[in-house]
């Protein structure tokens, strides 16, 4: 074992010697000085203890000095040279540093305790650096050796898995704050929403009602939005990512930050379909050109100049789409954090959930799908956005003669339904009645069939299932099928003189 600076001489130890290049980053005296402070002042213990554990000493030694105190302290009983003696006289690296006399001499160099914090952290940031060089070094091996079993692939997601695992040692709990300023959040929080004319706290969907159900999309906030297939999940979530987008302006908000004042940069995982298919479905609805028109390329001259003219205006607006499939929440999560550090980041849109993988395989879907909506949820608050994840519903909706979805049609619902804030169901009754359609020689069953139809066409309904922070209902929105646009429902009163409704 290597023989560590004794606390006295005053040698800087954290370079290493001259000829020692490839010396791994610490400082021993830093160690040492902490060490002192603790066993001389066991209330500082618990001001660094949410930044470093025993792992991250670089001397052995300390880091069995620092478990025994941790333990001593954590029952209420006295961490001292004399205390600690008992428990370390056999310690053969403390005996090569002098015994039980090496403690005292600690207690000696005891810093203060307002440097306490600094000198944890230097302590943690010298712990991450040994951690970086030894996993650049693990890379770096691997890579080197040609194994047929593990493809450049394969090391590449265990590379940001590692490095994901090194990056989330860093968070620690914000601990408890005072009601003052938990209080003082709650006011500004109102005062946003004051300043707009009593509208919205959070970011506005571009749909009116939902506006007003929801107060907008609020920051820490896990969203799902649920629906069976073609009642357009999908199709909603475009629509509103486009909103969002759409409306951005940065400027300095009311807390004096800078940041989107309006509307916001929006990050959006397509993991069933691709990009390209995503974007054709946004500049339809923008160019009011119908979506299979545009794939097949069948448009009049007038639709392609609008199809272009809508792709020029959507170039400028911050809408981020990564369409890679079966992403694991771990590389979810740090892409978010890669795309909020570099462009900046309001929303977070995952269309599906069930497509997200977990970061390990578990014994049962239920508890996977438990880790990807927590992981969801943890996004939310640690980026502090609100995350809107698409679900899938199973199939027991199609056993009722009430279609209209439920808490518990959601698949493996308790995870889901329990991490959620707000749960919302997709509902379109045109396509269930639009099945129903009788045979021809039924004319009277035709004519009531032609009625309903009439009725329910162009129509689309939002059943807010859960609400954490306000009132479950329903919301009525236009649906156009062909642009796959839903927009705000013109309500009777607001008819105009011809009976029309304006979408």
């Amino acid at each position: 074992m290597n023989e560590i600076t004794p606390v006295n001489t005053g040698q800087d130890t954290a370079g290493g010697e001259a000829g020692i290049s490839d010396a791994m980053p610490h400082n021993v005296e830093a160690e040492q000085q902490l060490l002192g402070a603790i066993l001389t002042n066991n209330d500082i213990y618990d001001r660094v203890a949410a930044i470093i554990g025993a792992q991250h000493f670089y001397e052995p030694v300390h880091a069995r000095i620092f478990e025994v105190a941790q333990s001593r302290i954590a029952k209420n009983n006295l961490a001292s040279p004399v205390t600690l003696k008992a428990f370390l006289e056999d310690d053969e690296g403390l005996k090569e540093l002098g015994g039980p006399a090496y403690l005292v001499r600690l207690a000696g160099a005891a810093i203060s305790g307002f440097a306490a914090r600094d000198y944890a952290q230097m302590i943690y940031d010298l712990a991450i650096r040994r951690e970086l060089i030894a996993l650049g070094r693990d890379i770096s091996d691997k890579a080197a050796k040609v194994d047929i079993a593990s493809e450049p692939k394969e090391q590449i997601v265990e590379a940001e898995q590692a490095l994901y695992a090194l990056g989330e040692q860093g968070q620690t709990d914000s601990g408890f704050q005072s009601f003052l300023k938990a209080v003082t959040d709650a006011v500004n929080s109102a005062n946003a929403a004051y300043q707009r004319d009593g509208g919205l706290s959070g970011i506005s969907t571009g749909l009116t009602d939902m506006d007003k159900k929801l107060g907008g999309l609020h920051k820490s906030d896990l969203l799902i939005l649920a629906g069976r297939p073609s009642m357009g999940k999908t199709a909603l979530a475009t629509n509103i990512a486009f909103n969002i987008a759409k409306a951005y302006q940065k400027g300095i908000r009311h807390d004096g930050t800078e940041g989107a004042i309006n509307g916001g940069v929006v990050g959006f995982y397509s993991l069933e379909m691709s990009a390209e298919q995503l974007a054709a479905r946004i500049l339809s609805e923008a160019s009011e050109v119908p979506s299979e028109q545009i794939r097949r390329g069948d448009m009049t001259e007038e639709e392609f100049r609008r199809f272009v003219e809508a792709a020029k205006q959507l170039e400028a607006c911050p809408l981020y789409i990564d369409d890679t499939p079966a992403l694991p929440i771990s590389q979810l999560a740090a892409r978010a954090r890669r795309l909020k550090r570099t462009h900046g980041l309001d929303v977070l849109m995952i269309d599906y959930l069930q497509l997200v993988r977990p970061a390990t395989a578990k014994d049962s879907r239920v508890n996977e799908v438990s880790e990807i909506t927590q992981g969801l949820k943890a996004i939310a608050k640690e980026l502090e956005i609100p995350v809107i994840a698409l679900s899938q519903l199973s199939r027991q909706v199609e056993n009722r003669d009430d279609k209209r979805p439920q808490l518990s049609d959601l698949r493996e619902s308790g995870s889901i339904e329990q991490d959620a804030d707000v749960v919302m169901f997709v509902y379109r009754e045109e396509y269930y009645k639009e099945r129903e359609k009788p045979g021809d020689h039924e004319l009277e069953k035709m004519a009531a069939w032609q009625t309903e139809m009439d009725h329910l066409h162009g129509k689309a309904e939002i059943v807010i299932g859960k609400q954490r922070h306000g009132p479950i209902g329903h919301v009525e929105l236009s649906f156009e099928g062909q642009f796959t646009r839903f927009g705000n429902l013109v309500k009777p009163w607001q008819q105009r003189g011809d009976g029309e409704d304006s979408f």
